[in-house]
């Protein structure tokens, strides 16, 4: 029961997984800072200053071995994180400790170490999301052809078929998708800049040789993997690209929404059902539900991404001349949330998607009180080829609607429409002639071929470009 007197964060005690936690460890962190002063030092010592290769070579050693307990004595006394590991690499790399840093400032650490992470909480996000496609591939290729009611106002509409409808929740990530591609490609390095981004103090350092303060702040950012900077900078990196990078995350946080909102709606019609435990309990009080847990969480986690996404964009807005200092207490806590918040997301989804239950019955039951109407333009047509009056016919099919829609509101469980109009020998079409006209595979259209289109032409190429990767991500355990 140790700690249990402080509040512990329910993003990392229950949601986010284990991966997207690391990313954000602050091992990682410190570890990665240390690999900045390496990568900042090795480059210097490329171009000419006096760094010995011992140096190098005790820090090369200490980039994991961080005594997180020391860092936090020393930020005790210095209140600044930056200078107490600027102290603590010292005392584990003797031999650098006077060329540490050099030239820096507090926003080269920082600034580079965000821009590093965040990308790679953006790959894990995206093989994330392409998990979460393929599941919902298998399932839309699997109903592909099952028919069933669809909705416009949540008012029943002309069918479409089960797969279909899991195929608009395809492409909506795959929109996503495209977006967090194009958003990893434009992810650029801070850089060497300085203060307040003049590179003065490098300047400074190469007597004045602007070709080599080129060459460095090309040298560090192509060791730390990144091929290009962002032209300028005042202190930090442009906090736009919070804002971007954060907005491409609500996207995604956006379609999973809406994906989750649709599956409770189909829970509650009773067609499809959520993946469901031995031994899990729907409802402390009545112990006969069934409660769509994971989608209303996905709804509640994706909410709060969306929410998130106005943080950066407020940061970016209020940013005074070169830099204000109130972005970093607001960047420390809303960047790492909106990430493993949408993690959250993402790991419910896919394990919905690959455990999502159809009943075929219920889906035939709720399209068969309304298909009937909805077949009265064909069966409509088909009379007046026969030689009826259009409208007389029309003013009928009216008539009988009304009718068997009074009897349904009247506590009848199925419609008589049918049996009304094939009783009405002004349409001269039998019942047997009625109810072919009424299968529901002759009013779903195109959706089967546009189920396989779809596969076929989007999600497969998709697949044999990223799935490899995503799928030698772990297992993560759900905490239901």
């Amino acid at each position: 029961m140790k700690g249990m007197n402080r509040y512990i964060h329910p993003l990392t005690d229950r949601y986010a997984s284990p991966q997207m936690q690391e990313v954000f460890s602050p091992i990682r962190k410190f570890g990665t800072w240390r690999r900045l002063w390496l990568a900042l030092a090795e480059s210097q010592a490329e171009l000419g200053l006096n760094i010995s290769d011992e140096a190098l070579t005790q820090m090369r050693a200490a980039l994991d071995t961080i005594d997180l307990e020391a860092a936090a004595e020393y930020e005790r006394r210095f209140r600044h994180d930056v200078m107490a590991h600027v102290h603590l690499f010292g005392d584990a790399a003797p031999a650098a400790r006077a060329v540490i840093h050099l030239g820096a400032t507090s926003a080269f650490i920082g600034d580079n170490t965000d821009l590093i992470l965040h990308r790679e909480a953006l790959l894990l996000t995206l093989n994330r999301v392409v998990r979460c496609i393929s599941a919902l591939a298998i399932f839309a290729e699997d109903y592909a052809s099952l028919p069933t009611l669809a909705y416009t106002h949540f008012q029943p509409a002309q069918p479409t078929t089960v797969g279909k409808r899991a195929t608009l929740w395809g492409q909506d990530l795959l929109l996503d998708l495209e977006e967090l591609e194009h958003r990893i490609s434009s992810l650029r390095f801070r850089g060497v800049r300085g203060t307040t981004g003049t590179q003065a103090s490098f300047l400074e350092l190469f007597n004045g040789d602007h070709g080599k303060v080129d060459a460095l702040d090309a040298a560090v950012g192509l060791r730390m993997g990144f091929e290009s900077s962002y032209s300028l900078s005042g202190q930090t990196y442009p906090r736009k690209v919070d804002f971007a990078v954060q907005s491409t995350l609500a996207g995604v946080a956006t379609s999973l929404s809406k994906m989750a909102h649709d599956w409770r709606i189909l829970a509650h019609l009773g067609e499809v059902e959520e993946p469901f435990e031995a031994e899990q309990i729907g409802s402390s009080a009545m112990p006969y539900k069934r409660n769509p847990m994971r989608s209303e969480r996905i709804c509640a986690l994706a909410r709060h991404v969306i929410v998130l996404a106005q943080n950066p964009a407020f940061t970016a807005a209020t940013q005074w001349l070169e830099r204000t200092l109130d972005d970093s207490a607001n960047r420390r806590i809303s960047i790492p949330d909106a990430f493993m918040a949408l993690d959250g997301c993402l790991v419910l989804a896919e394990n919905v998607a690959k455990g999502l239950t159809v009943n075929p019955k219920v889906v035939e039951k709720n399209l068969s009180e309304h298909l009937p109407f909805m077949a009265t333009e064909t069966i409509l047509m088909r009379a007046t080829a026969r030689g009826g009056d259009r409208q007389d016919l029309h003013e009928r099919i009216r008539q009988h609607s009304i009718e068997a829609t009074t009897m349904m509101k009247e506590g009848n469980s199925e419609t008589d429409l049918l049996q009304r109009i094939a009783e009405d020998k002004a349409f001269d079409i039998s019942a047997k002639e009625l109810a072919e006209l009424v299968n529901p595979k002759r009013f779903v259209g195109r959706a089967p071929e546009q189920v396989a289109h779809f596969l076929r032409e989007h999600v497969t190429p998709m697949l044999e470009r990223l799935g490899d990767k995503a799928e030698k991500l772990q297992s993560t355990e759900l905490h239901v």
